[in-house]
């Protein structure tokens, strides 16, 4: 068939794929030896930290960290239950809410981030040179 792909783009597929798995088992691996939360715990905190002082959405998270709503609104409701988060009337939208970091939420980030960058390190600094870095960047953005 004329629309099938070349052996280059599925090895590059295949590739993209075992790399995603395999790096992020690495960071998932160092969270969860110093018992800390997941990956995807850091990500929503990372983005509350981030946002205005009036919060987001969830839409808005979603949009951000690309999670099913389905998943993020588990995972939200995780967070707030753990004391990271709250959950605040959007004063423009009755039946809506904004999520907030708390306290406890940004020490929990901020415990996290060492953690984090010595396991990114590990899964990619330490395989990449800098100029390999910043065109692998360059490589994904195209498909992104």
């Amino acid at each position: 068939m004329p629309n099938d792909p070349s052996n280059a783009i599925i090895d590059a597929w295949i590739a993209l794929l075992r790399a995603h798995k395999s790096r992020l088992e690495i960071v998932e691996q160092a969270f969860k030896q110093q018992g800390l939360p997941p990956l995807s715990w850091y990500d929503v905190l990372w983005e509350l930290e981030r946002d205005p002082a009036d919060g987001l959405r969830p839409f808005e998270l979603e949009q951000r960290i690309l999670m099913p709503q389905y998943g993020l609104s588990r995972l939200l409701t995780r967070l707030a239950r753990a004391g990271y988060i709250e959950r605040k009337p959007n004063p423009d939208d009755g039946r809506g809410y904004d999520m907030k970091i708390t306290r406890a939420g940004l020490f929990v980030r901020k415990k996290m981030w060492p953690v984090y960058a010595a396991a990114l390190n590990q899964a990619v600094g330490d395989k990449l040179t800098e100029a390999e870095a910043k065109r692998l960047v360059a490589l994904l953005r195209k498909l992104s």
